[in-house]
């Protein structure tokens, strides 16, 4: 399979997860629990955080599905873990339940949801071999927790960094702290560049790196340069990249800003 044809049947894959009738762009509401019990409109019954993790007590006649089993009345999801999530069915909508910097929220999933609906696609730079670069990964003897800020205002993250990355671009040397990836020994960066406002989304893109091989190489393909969710949605909690992550050279790579935030075709 070539470059561009690898290329396309990535991003098409990431613009479907992003469409799915459960992805991010079909999120309602993010709604932020607290030990008195709320009501919203788009979820059933009322909802708190309490010492025994996150509760729900559906009214007469409403009904969830949580791992295969039908609910009805009072119940407790538990404890959830930073950065966790966990779902239950409510007819054709899912709802997340999720803690967020050491917050419990709610956040409901419609596959109606009119930015779902009205989505088409994320504009994108044509994928470019230029932008492909072998730069190298260097460990921290132990892994450094780093905080970030997010796309909320007043919300934190706290992430462990095992390392940084180190490439040449544009004639320069630079370095990205990276987080862990989605697989073993895999990275992620989070960074901004001079494009960054301007053709590409302000706040963040997010990279991910296979693991380094045997000699600590790394290929950071920034033709791969994604925008996360809050890139669509103010309903995200996305977080930033760390300060040192601002890259002075302009990544005319990648995701571009989404039309659904006035990005241009």
């Amino acid at each position: 399979m070539g470059f561009v044809q690898e290329w396309e049947d990535w991003h098409r894959q990431k613009e479907a997860v992003l469409s799915g009738p459960h992805g991010f762009l079909a999120i309602t509401g993010l709604h932020w629990l607290n030990p008195e019990p709320s009501r919203f409109e788009d979820a059933p019954g009322s909802w708190s955080a309490t010492a025994e993790g996150v509760v729900v007590e559906l009214d007469e006649g409403q009904e969830l599905t949580v791992d295969g089993h039908t609910v009805r009345g009072r119940h407790s999801f538990g404890v959830i873990a930073e950065r966790g999530s966990v779902y239950a069915d409510w007819g054709a909508a899912r709802l997340e339940i999720a803690k967020r910097g050491g917050n419990d929220i709610l956040r409901p999933r419609h596959p109606d949801s009119p930015l779902r609906t009205a989505f088409t696609y994320t504009p994108a730079y044509a994928p470019d071999p230029r932008w492909l670069v072998e730069g190298r990964f260097l460990p921290y003897e132990e892994p450094r927790p780093v905080t970030v800020g997010a796309a909320v205002e007043g919300l934190e993250h706290v992430y462990d960094s095992p390392g940084q990355v180190e490439f040449e671009l544009e004639g320069a040397r630079h370095r990205l702290t990276a987080f862990n990836g989605r697989g073993p020994g895999a990275l992620m960066v989070l960074f901004t560049d001079k494009t960054s406002g301007l053709t590409t989304y302000a706040a963040n893109r997010s990279l991910q790196i296979a693991a380094p091989d045997a000699d600590g190489r790394v290929a950071i393909d920034f033709n791969r340069a994604a925008n996360l969710p809050c890139a669509y949605t103010d309903l995200a909690t996305c977080p930033l990249p760390p300060a040192e992550n601002r890259l002075p050279v302009a990544v005319e790579a990648g995701e571009r800003i989404p039309l659904e935030r006035g990005g241009q075709p």
